[in-house]
């Protein structure tokens, strides 16, 4: 099944970029919702015996932590104990106790949200991640707080309501779980069902509770670019084409080669616009995405193995062929 588009899930793009993208939340209502992961994905991921710690944690919303242990067990492999795998006994316990199920980075071990998160991200041109909640009635897995990420949430089974706040009111602003006294204006109250995308702006206070039963719902996380990414894309535009040894040696070499680079970045950066430094930075994000989707399989490295091969033999065969006419030429001239 080819992974959905960003239309598929807001309908008329240019409409949802120009009036909610990073000003408004927004429910949608696609008239299919194709996600990639769902509970019965979540079982085969526990049945695959590979799941584990950091990609596996339990959480609640009352800043109690809940140890690893509670939920994973350790296995002995090769003679040696090693921890961190995921108990679905466990975990059952704990989502009947109000704990809720958080799996980290799906798209880094489960291919098809993989693919959804290389598609999104080529359509958005930023990096993509992948989260799955899985929340028991009335629980709630984090107090409100504020992501950096602009987030899609896909309602995926059962019922969970959401309360959206405003965007923050500082510049500088921190991420993460916010105090009790929190109160920026609701923008948003909604429960959503299967089939339901919300989004949720970037730095927007949030929080979910679940509904009756069981609730799951799979969150793509849109990261824009940060002060770090700025700064990484700036020392690759400053030092583009610069020609400087990597190891000066000695006090003389590495005293021209602060002084070709102070030159050399002085130059350049007369010439840099923020245009340009917002590009070069969008840019290395994509190549990352880019670089992470290239990963050369094991089955059609087989085949690439096996047809290699062939033709060694095939052309090993004609060199036998051709040495034996060689000879057989040369010992009738003998003659």
């Amino acid at each position: 099944m080819e992974s959905p588009t960003l239309a598929d899930w807001v309908g008329d793009v240019t409409s949802f970029t120009s009036h909610q993208w990073q000003r408004e939340p927004a429910v949608f209502t696609p008239e299919t919702l194709a996600s990639p992961f769902d509970l019965d994905e979540l079982d085969a991921a526990f049945d695959s015996g590979l799941l584990r710690t950091p990609y596996l944690e339990m959480v609640r919303s009352n800043k109690v932590t809940v140890p690893a242990d509670a939920y994973t067990t350790s296995r002995v492999v090769n003679g040696t104990t090693h921890h961190g795998f995921a108990d679905r006994a466990k975990v059952v316990a704990l989502l009947r106790a109000g704990a809720t199920l958080l799996l980290r980075h799906v798209d880094q071990w489960h291919r098809p949200t993989g693919d959804l998160v290389t598609r999104l991200s080529g359509e958005l041109d930023r990096r993509v991640e992948a989260f799955f909640f899985v929340t028991p009635a009335d629980g709630q897995g984090l107090a409100i707080h504020r992501d950096d990420a602009d987030v899609f949430a896909l309602q995926v089974a059962g019922r969970k309501t959401w309360y959206v706040h405003g965007a923050p009111t500082a510049a500088d602003w921190s991420l993460g779980e916010l105090p009790d006294d929190e109160h920026s204006p609701q923008l948003l109250h909604r429960v959503l069902d299967p089939g339901n995308v919300l989004y949720v702006p970037r730095g927007f206070a949030h929080r979910a509770v679940g509904e009756a039963g069981l609730s799951a719902h799979l969150s793509l996380t849109i990261r824009d670019l940060t002060l770090q990414d700025l700064r990484t894309a700036l020392e690759r535009c400053l030092t583009e084409g610069l020609d400087v040894p990597e190891r000066p040696l000695g006090e003389a070499a590495i005293a021209d080669a602060c002084a070709t680079l102070l030159s050399h970045v002085g130059a350049k950066l007369a010439t840099v616009e923020p245009a340009d430094l917002r590009l070069a930075a969008r840019a290395a994000q994509s190549r990352q995405q880019v670089e992470a989707a290239r990963a050369e399989t094991f089955a059609g490295t087989a085949r690439d193995w096996e047809a290699g091969a062939l033709g060694a033999r095939r052309a090993g065969l004609t060199s036998v062929v051709r040495t034996w006419r060689r000879l057989r030429g040369a010992a009738r001239t003998a003659d």
